[in-house]
């Protein structure tokens, strides 16, 4: 037997790694069947490949995940491969660092929406907050009470009970092999120790050496002896030494055994004690003994003797240990919080889309955009329903609205008609509802009301509080026109004074249960006017021709009496001459008033020439500068007009001047009765007031148009308050204007009083326009006196 110097004393048994054991997986599982269940609408739609590959990407980090717990719990397929654990570990942390890439995308982009104010991106954040936090609170409980669960789970492994219990186990394990090595050591010193007092013998006599071996091992119970130098020769052995002759003693036994202890040792296959111990009679000779243990009871110290130490080992290493495995389950922890996020990011998408799609649609529905639809493929039924209901009420808004536009297409067109209807009628028309306010009016009506603004919406009694009395009548008796002529006060600077309306009105019913006043009115003040004119043109040609024919010989005869007898008259003669010279005197008045009623009767058509305004005005006050020298009559004619050329009748414009002269002249001498010391005037301005009108202005400082009397009164036939006045001055000159396209003002406009140079006198001011051809410049008025 040859002593192995390089294999060991015992061979430890293989490191096993513990298992660790948590709780937690049920709140997986049904994570992972809740997950699976929100996926399943998702599933419905045609998705993007962005979507696809999102979808992908969470499915594969939920198994990921799973597959890690299972790892870390050796659920079959898994053993105890740490190797395994750390692969998948590092396949969660990848998958890790995408979903929060994937997640902080789809935030940005939530964030980014309701910055700009995205129909629905408020609702979309709340539900993203909501059912994150319903997927972020089971995990973060699920991986903190694992967690606690397998801190306490170790702390109960290193308790003093467990710690006792292993303890006394290796104890009792030691104690018992102890006390086998005990007795094995006893009997090889005791076997020993025979042998060395006999060594003499047993050198010489080889065979009682191995006869006492025999009975040695027998007495001893140790079956297996066997004396061998430590060059390997054997002595002497027993019959039942087979197995020691194949065992190497290792070196270190035999430097022990040189000490002079006992050397006990396990055998091979760990079911034989053995003992070595140098035999010191003997030379350089050893006693190998070798006794049968049972087998399971090495084994079971054996095992005891591993699990003691890699009990030792785990609580040397459990601070890093419960680091790691808990690091392990945030991990995991996390993977499943952030699918769960991904999750309820998508559902909240899902949920939020057709919310925004409505909001965006609704928004151009009620911009007029009816022609928007809301899509009608949805995840969910109640959402396609929506979608169906809102599309069929568009549909519906848009055909009504088509319809009523038809419909005001129609009325605007019969509005439009009506409107030009109005606008060519000369007669002014107002509608009126139940309330008397006025819904309709033609611009004849605002103009022969001289009304500024539209009067539309305002009440009737506003605007003319005179109807009051025809409305009445005309509620009184519906379906029947109801007519009154009213005299209003003109507002128009030109044309002020008294008008002449004649208004008809008529009740007629304008929807249902409801009734109104349609108003028409015509100023028929220049119809009455010429009315009369005409009646008195009539009335004036038969008076002069009944009275002019008596005339004559009435004079001729007064004359006569006055020439033939005032001789032969003696008495009384004075009282004759003063009789016969009244009949001439008034039957000259008489004929004068004849000759004017003639020569308005017979007014002949104005024979129009182009020619100088200024110079037939000019030619036209010589006479009556003469013939009343005590009055100032002076002519202001602006440089502009002086080469001004109008279309007139020279001899009724001279009629006309004669005409307004006289008239301020008379006035004048009834002012100077009054009052004697008034310097006496009449001032002719020429000038321009528009581009196309020249005016001729006779202002005097008279007595003024009378009081009480409207303007248009005074221009009537016959219309006079003088003591010698026939009334048709004024009545001639307004005919002669009106035949020269020209107007009399017995009022002045104030665009006049704004005119440079533009004066008046305190009495009256007449005003004769002429209408121009030719483009002249407005300069200052130039002072020119006759």
């Amino acid at each position: 037997m040859q002593p192995d110097e390089s294999s060991p004393a015992h061979e430890r048994p293989e490191e096993k790694q513990h298992p660790t054991k948590t709780a937690g997986l049920t709140d997986t599982k049904a994570l992972g069947q809740k997950f699976l269940a929100s996926l399943k609408f998702s599933t419905l739609r045609k998705r993007s490949w962005r979507t696809k590959a999102s979808l992908f990407l969470v499915l594969a980090a939920i198994i990921s995940s799973f597959a890690t717990y299972a790892a870390l719990t050796e659920t079959p397929p898994f053993g105890n491969d740490p190797r395994t654990v750390i692969t998948l570990l590092n396949i969660d942390l990848i998958f890790l660092l995408l979903l929060v890439a994937l997640i902080a995308k789809r935030i940005v982009a939530i964030w980014s929406g309701r910055k700009r104010g995205i129909a629905g991106s408020h609702l979309h954040v709340r539900l993203v907050y909501i059912f994150s936090f319903l997927a972020a609170v089971p995990t973060i409980i699920m991986t903190v009470f694992s967690a606690f669960f397998f801190h306490f789970g170790v702390q109960t492994w290193f308790s003093e009970h467990v710690k006792t219990a292993i303890n006394e186990s290796l104890a009792v394990a030691e104690s018992y092999l102890e006390e086998h090595q005990q007795v094995i050591r006893a009997d090889t010193m005791a076997m020993a120790a025979d042998l060395d007092r006999q060594a003499d013998i047993f050198l010489a006599k080889p065979k009682a050496l191995e006869a006492i071996m025999e009975t040695q091992s027998q007495i001893r119970n140790l079956p297996e002896a066997i004396i061998f130098q430590k060059n390997g020769h054997v002595i002497a052995r027993s019959s039942l030494t087979i197995s020691l002759a194949f065992e190497n003693v290792p070196s270190y036994a035999l430097n022990e055994a040189e000490q002079g202890d006992v050397v006990l040792m396990l055998g091979e296959k760990k079911d034989r004690v053995r003992a070595l111990v140098k035999l010191q009679n003997f030379e350089d000779s050893y006693l190998f003994v070798g006794r049968m243990v049972d087998s399971k009871v090495l084994a079971h110290l054996s095992s005891t003797a591993a699990a003691v130490e890699d009990y030792s080992d785990l609580q040397a290493s459990y601070a890093g240990l419960q680091i790691t495995v808990t690091m392990l389950f945030v991990v995991v922890g996390l993977l499943m919080l952030l699918a769960a996020i991904w999750l309820s990011l998508v559902l909240a998408r899902e949920l939020v889309m057709p919310i925004s799609e409505l909001i965006s649609t609704s928004d151009r529905v009620r911009s007029g955009d009816l022609t928007a639809r809301v899509p009608e493929e949805k995840s969910f039924e109640e959402f396609e329903y929506l979608a169906k209901s809102f599309n069929r009420m568009t549909q519906q808004i848009q055909q009504q609205r088509d319809e009523l536009i038809s419909a005001n297409r129609q009325i605007d067109l019969r509005r439009r008609l009506t409107e030009s209807v109005l606008k060519g009628v000369s007669s002014g028309v107002i509608g009126l509802d139940e309330s008397g306010n006025i819904n309709l009016s033609n611009a004849s009506a605002d103009l022969l009301l001289s009304q500024k603004s539209d009067i539309t919406g305002r009440h009737i009694f506003d605007v003319l509080p005179e109807l009051k009395d025809l409305l009445e009548r005309a509620y009184s008796r519906p379906g029947k026109i109801t007519q009154q002529e009213i005299i209003l006060e003109s507002q128009e600077k030109e044309a002020s004074g008294r008008r002449i309306f004649l208004f008809r009105a008529s009740l007629e019913p304008l929807a249902e249960q409801q009734k109104g006043i349609i108003l028409t009115f015509d100023d028929i003040t220049e119809f009455q006017s010429a009315q009369r004119k005409a009646a008195w043109s009539d009335v004036a040609r038969r008076i002069a021709h009944e009275i002019k024919n008596p005339l004559t010989p009435i004079q001729l005869s007064a004359e006569r009496l006055k020439r033939k007898y005032l001789g032969q008259i003696h008495e009384d003669k004075e009282t004759f001459t003063t009789c016969t010279e009244t009949i001439i005197r008034h039957v000259e008045d008489i004929g004068r008033m004849v000759d004017e009623f003639s020569s308005f009767a017979r007014m002949p058509e104005p024979n129009l020439k182009e020619m100088s305004l200024v110079k037939e005005i000019r030619d036209a006050l010589l006479l009556p500068q003469q013939a009343h020298s005590d009055i100032r009559i002076t002519i202001s004619v602006e440089p502009s007009c002086e080469k001004v050329r109008v279309e007139l009748d020279a001899v009724q414009i001279r009629q006309v001047m004669n005409n307004l002269i006289q008239n301020s002249v008379d006035s004048i001498r009834t002012k100077l009765e009054l009052d004697p010391s008034r310097q006496a005037e009449i001032r002719i301005v020429i000038a321009r007031n528009t581009p196309d009108e020249i005016f001729v202005a006779v202002t005097d400082n008279g007595m003024g148009l009378p009081s009480g009397e409207s303007p248009e009164r005074l221009t009537e036939p016959y219309v006079t308050h003088k003591t010698k006045g026939t009334g048709l001055g004024l009545a001639i000159v307004k005919k002669i204007m009106e035949d020269h396209r020209g107007r009399l003002l017995l009022t002045v406009p104030e665009e006049f009083k704004k005119i440079k140079g533009w004066s008046e006198l305190g009495g009256a001011t007449l005003i004769l326009t002429f209408p121009l051809k030719i483009e002249t410049t407005h300069q200052a008025i130039k002072q020119e006196v006759a």
